[in-house]
């Protein structure tokens, strides 16, 4: 009789200790839960384009906190605006969470204009980036050197060397051309605009108007578009005259990309 239940209170007590264990492990799962906030994740807003005091109280509003963390220039952009955040618009966060943003400069940087006359255009092109500035209009002359610098211009005006101007500018590059010399439209397609841009330079063509289709929405969309068609056409072993305008017509749909002829 005692044998029996001596057995029946260990079963008692394994089973008493098995409930204690349950128990235990619930209340630190509630506890695990309420400390990492489980299934309370907040989606990232997108605060690009907006100041940095704005983007500040709009992340107070989803109890997040934003941080400046770097900053760039970029023209296409308003100064003193948000250029880019990281976790990214759409990421899972938990409350609290600290949003880096990178701010685009209020004051450009500026840089001195190089020399750059004499010059193939594609040693120009390679000067003309590594300063932090941009290809503006392509144009001809007669000139026995073909593709060679005769004048560098900005704003419309011969610009010396040395000058300082924005970071970003626009330079318009006169070249030389014989009467034999001619140019190549390349196939675009498929390129993203940086690509093509320079693709149309090195090819001795200017960029003409810039179109993105329905598809783009935002600045993140222009990044990520690609040419999916182009006018004129390329040309194939037709030759057109040097400094033609290529307009240039983005997407962000792999779709109609692949469609377009």
């Amino acid at each position: 009789m005692k044998q029996i239940m001596k057995k029946h209170w260990i079963l008692r007590n394994l089973i008493w200790a098995v409930v204690v264990i349950l128990v235990l492990v619930f209340i630190a799962q509630v506890v695990l839960d309420a400390i990492t906030r489980h299934n309370k994740e907040i989606d990232v807003p997108d605060f690009s384009s907006l100041t940095y005091e704005e983007a500040a109280k709009s992340a107070r509003i989803y109890d997040l906190r934003v941080e400046i963390s770097d900053s760039v220039y970029n023209e296409r952009i308003g100064r003193g605006c948000v250029f880019s955040q990281n976790p990214k618009a759409g990421s899972k966060v938990k409350k609290d969470r600290r949003i880096l943003l990178t701010i685009n400069a209020t004051m450009p940087k500026t840089v001195e204009m190089p020399d750059l006359v004499g010059y193939s255009l594609r040693q120009a092109m390679t000067e003309i980036f590594s300063k932090g500035l941009s290809i503006g209009k392509l144009s001809y002359e007669p000139d026995i050197a073909t593709n060679n610098v005769l004048e560098q211009r900005y704003a419309g005006q011969t610009i010396r060397p040395g000058k300082e101007i924005e970071a970003g500018s626009l330079i318009d590059l006169v070249l030389g051309c014989d009467d034999q010399s001619s140019a190549f439209i390349p196939q675009l397609k498929g390129y993203s605009l940086i690509v093509a841009k320079e693709n149309v330079w090195d090819n001795s063509l200017n960029v003409g108007k810039i179109i993105y289709d329905e598809t783009v929405q935002d600045y993140q969309d222009t990044l990520n578009a690609v040419v999916y068609r182009q006018e004129p056409a390329p040309s194939g072993e037709n030759g057109c005259p040097m400094g033609t305008v290529i307009d240039l017509h983005l997407t962000v749909s792999k779709v109609k990309v692949s469609e377009t002829e």
